[in-house]
């Protein structure tokens, strides 16, 4: 693997991205890959999926916020990364002469015209990472010069209380080595597993836009309770943390949703009555659909 670039003590910004001799290896790093010492990570783009990457990694101790460097168009994002003590810049280009990992959380549609601007003074030595829904691996790798590793990254609105689901693909010049850094630092905001591209756009559909799903069925949940006369903020506050004590459950025992399912039925009860109600809603089928649909267009715009 070809070392991501750590800038020398006395490097200035903008003065371009250069080798280091040694890495020091944190005490939670991977085996095949730690995170290098002084390590520079750039953002090119600086909305809510790019300050909560930043914050994680920030959080977590993969990164000093002054080696966070981020750009945007404007300061009206820019002021969420100076509150966590991070550098920032309007130049897109700059972020790439400062940082040898950077992660480009552009929206779908404006990152193409990002990537012809910043190609000029990308090298060999940079790691570039997108999580813009929809740009495939190939998109990104035609618009860059040859050679460049590239990885992508689908992330999910819970990486801002870095409880986020995270996968990640690699294109054809980014090794195993490339993968497990930056699957290391991203797991400074939740789970992050290394997947073939094509489960990527079945993410979006499952985590990325899940969370809208979820949200609704919590909303429709604490409504039932409202209708039958309990308080809105309370009934609010016990649905959300019926879902957050049903997935640690998920996660903990490691039992399959059936399982869990049917050891809160007991016969006639009152749960056996409420799910015969979501089944004849249709409640399994419509959740299925609503997976579907958004991964068939997550795979549309993958195609634009």
């Amino acid at each position: 693997m070809r070392s991501p670039v750590v800038p020398a003590a006395n490097e200035q910004r903008g003065a371009g991205p250069i080798a280091a001799a040694s890495q020091v290896v944190t005490p939670d790093a991977m085996e095949a890959a730690a995170v290098p010492a002084r390590l520079r990570v750039g953002f090119v783009g600086a909305g809510r999926m790019a300050e909560a990457i930043a914050q994680g990694l920030i959080r977590a101790g993969k990164v000093e916020a002054k080696q966070v460097l981020a750009s945007a168009p404007t300061d009206r994002n820019l002021c969420h990364f100076r509150a966590l003590g991070c550098q920032t810049t309007h130049s897109n280009q700059e972020v790439l002469q400062s940082c040898s990992l950077v992660i480009f959380a552009t929206k779908p549609q404006v990152l193409p015209a990002v990537l012809k601007e910043v190609a000029p003074v990308v090298t060999a030595e940079h790691v570039l990472v997108s999580v813009a829904a929809g740009v495939s691996l190939s998109t990104l790798e035609e618009l860059l010069p040859p050679n460049t590793r590239v990885l992508r990254v689908s992330p999910n609105l819970p990486c801002i209380v870095q409880e986020g689901a995270m996968v990640m693909a690699r294109g054809h010049h980014a090794g195993s080595e490339e993968a497990k850094l930056l699957q290391n630092l991203l797991e400074a905001c939740g789970q992050c597993e290394e997947v073939p591209e094509a489960y990527v756009d079945i993410h979006t559909g499952l985590s990325g836009s899940g969370v809208a799903f979820v949200c609704t069925f919590s909303e429709a949940l604490a409504e039932g309770a409202i209708k039958m006369g309990m308080p809105s903020a309370l009934a609010h506050r016990i649905a959300a943390q019926t879902l957050l004590g049903t997935a640690k459950l998920l996660q903990q025992e490691g039992q399959h949703p059936a399982q869990l399912r049917t050891d809160v039925l007991t016969p006639a009860g009152t749960t056996i009555y409420g799910l015969h109600a979501l089944e004849q809603g249709g409640l399994r089928a419509a959740t299925m659909s609503a997976v579907e649909a958004a991964t068939c267009r997550a795979k549309e715009l993958s195609r634009k």
